[in-house]
């Protein structure tokens, strides 16, 4: 089985003192290993660079996305598909973020079920299951 992760793995795996700080590392262990299959998509390597830049932290951003790049040759893409997916989705789910409906349409495009993240608005939507990190970690 191939997870999804989200863009919360990735900020959190280099953010400061976090209690996930450290599952969200040792997820992306798991990953680069080999031991938990898994993938991610462009508007996750988006979303990272966005939010770290806006924290100002610039060059943190440009090493985290060029890491997530080489840990992921084949990122998923956020097609036309997946985005007639997100404004469906959004449209049942008016609560949810707009990135959260594009990375539910781009793992649901792709035959993804699985996502680990430490955001539970994933819980409420159908056709997929959330792991939290701390659970990834362990697992």
């Amino acid at each position: 089985m191939t997870v999804f992760l989200d863009s919360n793995v990735f900020i959190y795996a280099i953010g400061s003192k976090h209690p996930l700080r450290e599952p969200c590392q040792s997820t992306l262990k798991k990953v680069a290993d080999g031991s938990l299959k898994a993938t991610t998509s462009t508007e996750v390597v988006q979303e990272v660079i966005h939010v770290l830049r806006r924290r100002d932290r610039h060059d943190e951003a440009i090493r985290l996305a060029s890491a997530i790049l080489d840990l992921f040759p084949d990122l998923l893409p956020v097609t036309r598909e997946v985005m007639l997916r997100s404004v469906a989705t959004l449209r049942d789910k008016p609560g949810l973020s707009t990135r959260d409906s594009i990375h539910a349409a781009t793992m649901l495009a792709h035959g993804l079920t699985t996502i680990v993240s430490a955001d539970r608005h994933f819980d409420s939507l159908d056709g997929l299951s959330r792991i939290d990190p701390s659970d990834a970690a362990r697992g």
